[in-house]
């Protein structure tokens, strides 16, 4: 069994072909998504999702590069959701100064604001981090909660940080491609039991499919190359990535 922990399958692209996407999802053994949002609208639409369908699961948050349009200071909404059965994590949440640099400072209070939600409700974080990495592990670091670095975009120094911290880490498309040397670096050295399976869908599609819409059924491709990164079998590979999503996400 795979858990795609990571997909916004409400996006505008999959809608004319959600039953298909779906199908073929539990067709390639993907029994369980975690669909997550990334502003309040987005994350509205993730929980009327996992309201929908039996496997899905939602996480609700704002995203980093979404603080500045916020207006809600105290994230009401963010509170009013978490009331919601089928709501396993707060993300996506965190730190990304790729595009912009001008309002670290409010990245940075939104992200220890949502921790503290997070920590009220007992659920653990998904965090995006990018360009951030020695800011992302300072704040989590000051009161380490369970959760996973989505997307895992740094070195295997850091990885070795955030793991000691209790962090999972999301594998994903990235893995095959041609140039993610430092990411299969970081598979090859961090044990198993620290890592979890997830799409980002519907961004960064997998070899062979890079540049198209990416498919929870393409989770097969991310779980063959940690099996031969590893040098163990794909079965082995699936059954631990599953139990690590039930353990962080406490389906």
């Amino acid at each position: 069994m795979i858990v795609d922990t990571h997909i916004h399958l409400y996006d505008e692209r999959y809608q004319e072909i959600l039953f298909e996407v779906i199908e073929e999802a539990l067709a390639n053994e993907v029994r369980k998504m975690i669909i997550v949002g990334y502003d309040k609208k987005s994350s509205i639409e993730a929980v009327k999702m996992a309201q929908e369908f039996d496997f899905f699961y939602a996480a609700v948050g704002l995203h980093p590069s979404d603080v500045k349009k916020e207006k809600d200071l105290d994230l009401t909404w963010l509170h009013d959701l978490l009331q919601e059965p089928k709501v396993v994590a707060i993300g996506e949440i965190g730190l990304d100064y790729y595009w912009d640099k001008s309002y670290k400072v409010l990245q940075i209070e939104f992200f220890k604001k949502q921790i503290e939600i997070a920590r009220e409700a007992k659920l653990p974080l998904i965090v995006h981090s990018r360009d951030a990495a020695l800011d992302t592990y300072t704040v989590l670091k000051e009161k380490p909660l369970p959760g996973v670095l989505h997307c895992f975009p740094y070195s295997v120094e850091m990885a070795e940080k955030f793991v000691e911290l209790g962090y999972y880490l999301g594998i994903g498309g990235v893995l095959t491609f041609k140039n993610s040397r430092i990411l299969k670096e970081v598979v090859k050295e961090i044990d198993l039991k620290y890592l979890l399976s997830e799409t980002d869908g519907p961004y960064l599609t997998p070899a062979p499919f890079r540049g198209k819409l990416n498919r929870p059924a393409y989770l097969k491709y991310i779980i063959e190359g940690i099996a031969e990164i590893k040098k163990i079998d794909s079965g082995t590979v699936k059954n631990v990535l599953y139990q690590n999503a039930r353990d962080l996400f406490k389906f």
